[in-house]
């Protein structure tokens, strides 16, 4: 069903992809190889590795539509131990 504001998936959007990796030693190659297959999205990426609760936080910068950065995010919510959330805005 198409929405009353007139959007489609095609359109670009740019945003912000919130990634906990629980376990950063099982996660770690999975989540980088799934990147690097999605390297024409990626704006940019900042991650820091919380010692004190033994999780790594990484956050994306992201730019295309929405079906191709669901496409990255479902791979990687799909690793074990690992949490994703993406917030995405027309600009």
């Amino acid at each position: 069903m198409a929405s009353s504001s007139g959007s489609n998936n095609n359109e670009r959007r740019l945003g912000v992809v919130a990634v906990i990796l629980k376990s950063p030693d099982k996660a770690v190659h999975e989540f980088n190889d799934i990147l690097h297959q999605f390297s024409s999205l990626l704006v940019g990426r900042m991650g820091i590795p919380y010692k004190e609760r033994g999780v790594s936080v990484i956050s994306l910068i992201v730019d295309g539509t929405n079906d191709e950065i669901g496409a990255m995010t479902g791979r990687i919510g799909q690793l074990p131990d690992v949490s994703v959330k993406a917030v995405l805005t027309r600009v």
